[in-house]
């Protein structure tokens, strides 16, 4: 019994991938000189024994774009030291094809630097604060108008800055997808929790000096999380830490397949928060 390869066509609409599944045949059932299935009785096409092919990986994209066509990336895996492509991965092309725009790039990196000095150790109380004495009675309703107006402004203010910080991280992850530095790899285990090993891992694959690697949650594998330790210039973060900055910084980004599952959720929802509102109040006869 040797292991092969079956496509199986789908029955879906055309244009979709087919589905791929894993099994073994007879030696009775290989192909002929002209590449025929000897048994006609099996329906399946069989693939003459090779290297592995990659498998398509088709995933379901949420608020698919009807006019820009999907991203596509390989899958990689880290528990070889050679680059073994597990497929191709499909990305949603807000996400991962926006225009890199570098005004927004730099709004974030301005943002993040001055956010670091910051100071929250003194704040002055109301006593503290200039001024003070009975306010006169006839401004009591301006003071509130003031308010009200206020608020306003505020919360344009916040959206607005949501957006930035929205859009910074959707350039971010276009410009290392275009510069071919965005790595999709299936998990970060890795067989030993040997440094040389990650450093040999980066070094064959051409990885990069610096690497980032981002992964679902802040709970990562063993093996892993031992050798990156001991590497300064290899750092790895969960995806509600994943910013504009680290991003810029490192020269590759490495992202699990779970990591990019919640960024395109986390991000979608915020870009297509306003159609889901509407779906609340659709009207049907």
């Amino acid at each position: 019994m040797s292991d092969a390869i079956f496509i199986v066509p789908s029955d879906n609409k055309p244009g979709r991938d087919n589905v791929t599944t894993t099994g073994s045949l007879r030696a009775e059932d290989k192909t002929d000189v002209t590449g025929e299935l000897e048994t006609a009785s099996d329906p399946h096409l069989y693939v003459p024994d090779r290297p592995p092919l990659p498998i398509v990986t088709s995933r379901q994209l949420e608020y698919p774009s009807e006019h820009l066509p999907s991203k596509q990336a390989w899958l990689d895996t880290m528990a070889t030291l050679e680059d073994e492509k597990l497929g191709i991965v499909d990305l949603h092309p807000k996400i991962f094809g926006t225009y890199p725009r570098i005004d927004i790039l730099h709004n974030n990196v301005d943002w993040q630097r001055k956010y670091r000095f910051i100071d929250y150790s003194f704040a002055r109380s109301r006593a503290e604060m200039p001024g003070g004495g009975k306010s006169p009675t006839h401004r009591k309703r301006l003071v509130e108008l003031g308010r009200v107006v206020s608020g306003h402004l505020y919360i344009i203010k916040v959206e607005k800055h949501l957006t930035k910080r929205v859009h910074g991280l959707c350039c971010a992850l276009s410009a290392k997808y275009a510069q071919n530095k965005l790595i999709i790899v299936d998990s970060l285990e890795i067989p030993k929790a040997d440094h040389q090993f990650l450093e040999d891992l980066i070094d064959v694959r051409f990885w990069g000096f610096s690497t980032l690697f981002v992964d679902d949650s802040d709970i990562m594998p063993r093996n892993f999380s031992l050798a990156v330790n001991q590497i300064p210039h290899f750092n790895a973060m969960p995806v509600y830490g994943l910013n504009v900055y680290s991003m810029l910084k490192h020269e590759t980004l490495v992202l699990t397949l779970a990591a990019v599952e919640k960024i395109e959720s986390k991000l979608l929802q915020i870009l297509y928060s306003a159609q889901k509102e509407d779906v609340k109040f659709e009207y049907n006869e």
